[in-house]
């Protein structure tokens, strides 16, 4: 796409990943105004005429439904980011055995990385414009991919990372028959230096992973070069696609 939104969304914009997004989209001079939905109020954040925060929950269809309706007085967003997920938490742990699956963990993984963008899109996908081009785009991981998975490993994350690319795909599906111009996908941005990622590699942290400034950059290259012929697809911060 080469006409950016004149408002874009940021859901999860207390992250580290999600606030470098909400910061490049309000340094890009195509931007109107940004507004950023997370369950706490960035330290940074300050809301002005250009910049909006909102309090919501992407597993509470209530805080989602009056976040939409705030939205919706601002004007059509164009484009739409959600950059939640949980990779590890107080009791969470990548497994790297069968052994080490609990169904109630499988279950927090599914909820966070799948139904809750999943909800994210039900709310917001039909306050995005009809008769022009939009992108709706979920932060997903290239260890979701069937296709790709040599390792093992990671049943949890892997797994909802997968269902969160099928709802995606689907959804996409649907959308596009109103929205025609739109465009839904599963976004890769590879290894971000943020809390998500610094339990797994430590010390290497800054140096194998993108620092999120570059990450945020990337992905919304990456989002600029779509077209409605790539809607439901799913695609690396390089732009090449990822396989399903």
């Amino acid at each position: 796409m080469t006409s950016g939104p004149d408002i874009a969304v940021v859901i999860g914009a207390s992250g580290g990943l999600g606030g470098a997004l909400a910061a490049a989209l309000g340094a890009d001079p195509r931007v109107g105004h940004v507004v950023g939905l997370s369950r706490r109020r960035p330290a940074d954040w300050r809301d002005g005429a250009r910049r909006t925060w909102l309090k919501a929950d992407v597993l509470n269809e209530g805080s989602l439904a009056a976040a939409a309706e705030r939205i919706a007085e601002l004007g059509a967003p164009t484009r739409i980011v959600v950059a939640t997920g949980v990779l590890h938490a107080p009791g969470i742990a990548p497994e790297k055995s069968l052994r080490a699956v609990d169904a109630a963990t499988l279950m927090r993984l599914f909820e966070v990385n799948a139904v809750g963008p999943l909800l994210a899109a039900r709310h917001l996908l039909p306050l995005m414009p009809r008769d022009g081009p939009s992108v709706f785009a979920a932060l997903s991981a290239r260890v979701g991919s069937l296709g790709d998975n040599h390792l093992g490993g990671w049943y949890g994350y892997r797994a909802s990372k997968a269902a969160l690319n099928m709802f995606l795909r689907t959804a996409a599906i649907e959308h596009q028959r109103s929205h025609p111009f739109a465009v839904c996908v599963a976004l890769h941005p590879g290894t971000v230096a943020t809390a998500l990622s610094a339990p797994i590699l430590g010390a290497d942290l800054g140096a194998r992973a993108f620092a999120p400034a570059v990450a945020a950059e990337r992905l919304l290259r990456v989002m600029d070069g779509l077209t409605p012929a790539d809607t439901g697809g799913f695609f690396a911060w390089d732009g090449a696609r990822v396989p399903w």
